[in-house]
């Protein structure tokens, strides 16, 4: 039996979680998500609490058990709390701005990079070096914040680039070697 599976979500007050149809709903302060699950699984809501249960013991349930339970458990996490990634920029004159809706950012290149918020998505940066992306959807916080690191990824010999706050960056050494030969 998996382990993640078979533990119950708790349902925290002013969280309404519903499902119909293979369709899991849940609503709170923040906002309303869907998820559709599995036809395999069943879940069962009762007494302010969400059992995900398999009918068998076949290698595909066992899989879907424990990740159908998880992606409900940071549904309802999502709509209490909400999710947020942070970023870093590092090199010289690499900086970030808000204008608007879009992140506007100077990475080095010969022109600026200009990327826009997204529905279930803001953006705020506290200074010119971080950016935090915050949101109610898991997938979409990561997704968003992958795409903007993306832009400009950190490079291993100075660390300049886009980089997760709590992302360590493996450094190499420069040429060495070269000098007096001909």
């Amino acid at each position: 039996m998996s382990r993640i599976g078979r533990k119950e979500i708790v349902i925290p007050a002013g969280v309404e979680v519903s499902c119909k149809d293979h369709t899991v709903t849940v609503k709170g302060p923040k906002g309303t998500l869907t998820q559709k699950i599995h036809p395999n699984m069943t879940v069962e809501i009762e007494a302010g609490q969400v059992k995900v249960v398999r009918p068998n013991d076949e290698k595909e349930n066992r899989s879907l058990h424990g990740l159908t339970r998880t992606l409900i458990h940071n549904m309802v996490i999502g709509v209490t709390d909400g999710f947020k990634k942070e970023l870093e920029v590092n090199g010289v004159g690499y900086r970030v701005q808000k204008q608007g809706k879009d992140l506007v950012m100077n990475l080095g290149y010969s022109h600026q990079v200009t990327v826009s918020e997204i529905d279930g998505i803001t953006i705020e940066v506290p200074d010119p070096n971080h950016i935090t992306i915050h949101g109610i959807d898991k997938q979409l916080v990561g997704q968003f914040a992958s795409e903007v690191r993306e832009k400009r990824p950190p490079e291993p010999y100075k660390g300049k680039g886009i980089k997760y706050a709590d992302e360590v960056i493996r450094r190499k050494e420069g040429k060495t070697g070269a000098k007096g030969k001909k």
